[in-house]
């Protein structure tokens, strides 16, 4: 289904870890809020990129074992196969909209917390 939002005022209203808004065949738009001293969690994404934009808050990119900082109107392309985390650093949430290429996460997922997220991951692994 095609999807035409203002994606930064979504973004920045989001307070979920993650909320998944259109799926295509090929691509999925997702939004994460990380609040104050956390974390997206250490993956490696085998067959997918992703690119994600950050709209408020600051933090920390690790790719591969570097580390640089992010914030506002920052892009990160994280191709597949590379090692990534993103880690907030700041007093605020960390917010952001992510494109993965395919889509990773189900149709209209919604997780609420970072433990929620771990803990359909492990269901489905």
């Amino acid at each position: 289904m095609p999807f035409n939002e203002d994606i930064v005022k979504r973004a920045k209203a989001n307070s979920y870890f993650r909320e998944v808004l259109a799926t295509g065949p090929h691509s999925q738009v997702v939004v994460m809020s990380i609040p104050p001293g956390g974390d997206i969690g250490e993956e490696v994404h085998d067959d997918v990129d992703q690119t994600l934009v950050f709209v408020e808050g600051e933090g920390e990119a690790i790719l591969d074992g570097e580390k640089s900082a992010v914030g506002v109107d920052r892009l990160v392309h994280v191709p597949a196969g590379t090692r990534h985390n993103f880690v907030n650093t700041g007093k605020v949430d960390l917010r952001l909209y992510t494109i993965y290429a395919p889509p990773e996460h189900k149709p209209g997922t919604i997780h609420k917390t970072k433990a929620e997220a771990d803990a359909a991951h492990e269901a489905e692994h």
